[in-house]
């Protein structure tokens, strides 16, 4: 009887030596190239999803959510603070005409452009308790934490 299977010890590989193999399989190339691409693709600007990078921290009073928007108005952007999640959403519009010698506009183009990320929060948070600033392209989003009421023992 021919068994992939041995019950010789020698030849018995545990889980650990299996964890260590995906992961060696995960940083070796080319596995390690396509991984790293598809990370850059998702995060670039050139992506067709248009997504955008956000950073998420949690500090001891609140959590600052922070995202780079170059070239991003302040009027193209619109929050939403939820008690679970807040979402950011970019929306850009392009206008486009082209005008003859005598001025007359011979074609009319206009494309908008929506791209939106959610963050959740790891608890509940009070929608009142959130404030947003927007300078050089920086968007950063203060939401303070909840604390409950404390209660003595009896």
């Amino acid at each position: 009887m021919n068994s992939h299977f041995s019950n010789d010890p020698s030849k018995k590989k545990g889980f650990g030596d299996l964890m260590q193999s995906m992961n060696e399989f995960f940083h070796e190339k080319p596995m390690r190239g396509m991984l790293q691409s598809i990370d850059d693709f998702f995060t670039s600007a050139s992506n067709p999803f248009n997504s955008f990078p956000v950073d998420f921290k949690e500090l001891d009073d609140y959590y600052l959510i922070t995202s780079e928007l170059p070239g991003v108005k302040k009027e193209q952007i619109n929050l939403e603070v939820f008690p679970n999640f807040v979402t950011i959403t970019i929306t850009n519009m392009e206008l486009y005409s082209e005008e003859n010698e005598k001025k007359q506009i011979i074609r009319k183009k206009q494309s908008m452009n929506r791209s939106s990320r959610t963050i959740p929060f790891p608890t509940t948070v009070n929608e009142k308790d959130v404030k947003a600033s927007y300078k050089d392209g920086l968007l950063q989003i203060k939401v303070e934490k909840q604390s409950g009421r404390k209660i003595s023992i009896e």
